[in-house]
């Protein structure tokens, strides 16, 4: 919620102060000290959203109304810095999603992967429901979702395989980058997949 909304919330809900005699000069009205205190803890709240969701430098823009003293400028080093670079025995990782229609189909297309050696691990996640739109209309589908962990050099290879071996015309393919982790976790990747 923007905060001159909240600001005329609670100018709102907050009882008005009692009237005085007219003096001549307007009577400033004072905000509650209830209303700073909500005002910090949104202020607190939407940055730290900003930076779990990625979005701290848009997050904090909007905020320049409280002055260059009040918010420290973002860290232009990206997430990308923060595992990944630092380890020279990994290489650049992702996860790749693939939507199936079944579990035979799934299991099919995960044990071929693994087999060409274009993935280190293949999740399988059954029951998920697809809405989509497809030739004109809203489509809703049962599906099991493939989870694909891999090397980023990799990622055409594996494009080429699941169109080649998916019963779907259009199979989903979407990478994710991995930018940090376990790093036991990401040299696996790297030794279990070709190069």
């Amino acid at each position: 919620m923007p905060l001159l909304s909240l600001s005329r919330t609670f100018s709102a809900i907050s009882p008005a102060p009692p009237r005085q005699p007219s003096s001549g000069a307007p009577k400033l009205r004072r905000r509650t000290p209830l209303f700073g205190a909500l005002c910090l803890l949104s202020l607190g709240t939407l940055t730290a959203i900003g930076f779990r969701s990625g979005c701290a430098a848009q997050s904090l823009s909007r905020l320049h109304f409280l002055g260059s003293k009040a918010i420290a400028k973002p860290s232009t080093r990206g997430l990308h810095s923060t595992g990944m670079e630092a380890a020279s025995t990994t290489v650049p990782s992702i996860v790749v999603y693939v939507t199936v229609p079944n579990k035979d189909a799934g299991i099919k297309l995960a044990e071929s992967i693994i087999k060409e050696k274009l993935a280190a691990c293949v999740n399988r996640v059954p029951g998920i429901q697809s809405v989509y739109w497809w030739d004109g209309k809203i489509q809703t589908d049962s599906e099991e979702l493939l989870i694909i962990k891999t090397r980023e050099s990799l990622l055409g290879a594996l494009t080429e395989h699941v169109k080649s071996n998916h019963e779907y015309e259009v199979p989903e393919v979407i990478a994710l980058p991995i930018t940090g982790g376990n790093l036991k976790y990401l040299e696996w990747i790297k030794d279990s997949t070709r190069s």
